[in-house]
């Protein structure tokens, strides 16, 4: 019998697709524009909007980990509120203890890359077609934290510390992944660091669409409600997630596979 840390189980992510890109970039941008709402618009406090996001992660996240298998709703539900809370973390370092963006980027990118070393060691792989363990779920699942928080503090840094402004930060970070792509489809770049590298990216993207969307015209935004952009790409969101759910098209071809190894 296997132990509890290598129960197999079908892959618990889905197929890498374009409906897969076009939710995490959603899910990112909802995560700038959902922690801003909870904190200033609601007045709930910085503190305050960390703790209950913190608590509704948790439990989505203790909800996927019980699955044996992908079930969209819950993974990205799962991925919207790991965004949220990867936000409010670099936010609360910045704001709260006056961490500077060029510290808490690179610790958190010493952290991702620890991380990524742990799990190749232990693993022997960082494919993310092969997220069929709870050891390598829990792998995947912190990498994805860091790389949501790593982001947040890069897209900051870059267009708030560094005065790049909002648009033309997000245009930086849509070339670098344009770039990842054209090397991935090259040939030029394997598939697992073509991957990570464009997570890690598309989270600042995200970031920086949001802020431009809401942040007031002096500050280089579009002044738009912070509520209505995070309902409009939560709607997009849903609609995607229920046709993955109907089609299983980002599914069938992991429990294609085979059942579960003993």
């Amino acid at each position: 019998m296997s132990s509890s840390t290598n129960r197999p189980m079908l892959n618990k992510v889905p197929l890498v697709t374009l409906a897969f890109w076009i939710i995490k970039i959603l899910a990112t941008t909802v995560g700038e524009t959902g922690a801003d709402y909870l904190n200033f618009n609601l007045g709930f406090g910085l503190t305050a909007t960390s703790l209950l996001a913190a608590i509704v992660l948790l439990g989505f996240l203790w909800l996927q980990l019980r699955q044996d298998r992908y079930v969209p709703w819950i993974y990205w539900i799962t991925v919207v509120f790991l965004s949220v809370v990867g936000t409010l973390i670099t936010d609360n370092l910045s704001d709260n203890l006056g961490v500077s963006l060029y510290v808490s980027s690179a610790v958190f990118a010493v952290a991702l890359a620890a991380t990524f070393i742990v799990w190749q060691r232990t693993e022997h792989t960082l494919s993310i077609h092969d997220i069929d363990t709870p050891r390598r779920e829990a792998f995947y699942w912190l990498a994805i934290l860091f790389t949501f928080a790593l982001g947040t503090a890069a897209g900051d840094l870059l267009s708030e510390q560094m005065g790049l402004g909002y648009a033309f930060s997000g245009a930086i970070f849509g070339s670098l992944i344009a770039l990842i792509t054209i090397g991935y489809y090259t040939g030029v770049l394997p598939a697992v660091p073509a991957f990570w590298s464009a997570y890690v990216l598309t989270r600042p993207l995200g970031a920086s669409m949001g802020d431009f969307l809401t942040q007031a015209p002096k500050q280089g935004g579009l002044g738009l409600s912070t509520a209505t952009v995070s309902e409009v790409f939560l709607a997009i969101i849903v609609a995607l997630v229920i046709y993955l759910t109907l089609t299983r098209i980002d599914a069938i071809e992991r429990e294609a596979q085979g059942a579960p190894r003993d």
